[in-house]
């Protein structure tokens, strides 16, 4: 399906970022594992998207540092050629009640969450509009959606994808490229593991579902979102949270 396109997802070393590597790689693409500093892990994702059948490189960057992110694309250019499908999935959360949150707090979380995504696709932006039907994929958040306690940094940065994957949708449409934005909710990773309890029973009170999303819920999603089969959808948001208004 994705079959000799190359697909680069940040932030690729655990979590959402990782199922959405492997599940790309199992598509026959080339994958490139961006990560900023779990050397062993982003290894250990190469190697599963290898032992699936497909292609991989690492490529260690932080994608808050517009000149590692240039270097990146040498490297994805020099090894695999230029990108088709490019996903944003590189995130941070420094989570206070506002009344608390310093201003560092709130720009670390802006750099990464909202300058990542800038300087990601400022360096790919060519490569996916003169792909055939490339694809930018945003993960954005069910948080950015809804808003969360104690999350005001991150709430925004997630809400500002939205905007963002609608303009540079219209940007790309002239190529027959497209920008869309998937929006998970809950998901079980290791991020969610560090929640109490009764936080986490609050949230699946939720969720009509009544349980939180798997990696695979949403690998899945962006899987269609990279594939042809999406090649009419633009500017959407896709809003994977089971079930969750907003």
């Amino acid at each position: 399906m994705l079959s000799e396109q190359t697909c680069l997802v940040t932030g690729a070393s655990r979590g959402i970022g990782r199922g959405i590597a492997l599940e790309l790689g199992e598509t026959g693409a080339n994958v490139v594992v961006n990560y900023r500093s779990s050397d062993e892990e982003a290894q250990e994702v190469v190697e599963e998207v290898e032992a699936r059948g497909g292609n991989a490189i690492t490529a260690k960057a932080d994608v808050a540092d517009y000149e590692e992110v240039g270097l990146m694309r040498e490297r994805v250019h020099d090894e695999f050629g230029e990108v088709d499908v490019l996903v944003n999935n590189a995130g941070i959360t420094v989570d206070k009640k506002f009344e608390h949150m310093s201003r560092e707090d709130w720009e670390r979380v802006m750099r990464v969450n909202l300058g990542g995504v800038f300087n990601c696709t400022k360096h790919f932006f060519e490569d996916v509009r003169q792909a055939h039907e490339g694809r930018l994929i945003n993960i954005s958040s069910v948080v950015g959606q809804q808003g969360n306690y104690g999350q005001a940094n991150y709430a925004t940065t997630k809400s500002g994808l939205f905007g963002f994957t609608r303009t540079i949708a219209l940007e790309l449409a002239s190529e027959g490229s497209t920008a869309n934005c998937v929006a998970p909710g809950f998901v079980a990773t290791d991020m969610l593991e560090t929640v109490p309890e009764r936080v986490k029973e609050k949230i699946l009170r939720r969720i009509p579902l009544d349980r939180f999303a798997t990696v695979e819920d949403v690998s899945g999603i962006v899987r269609f979102v990279a594939s042809e089969e999406s090649s009419y959808m633009t500017g959407q948001i896709l809003a994977v949270n089971g079930g969750m208004e907003w």
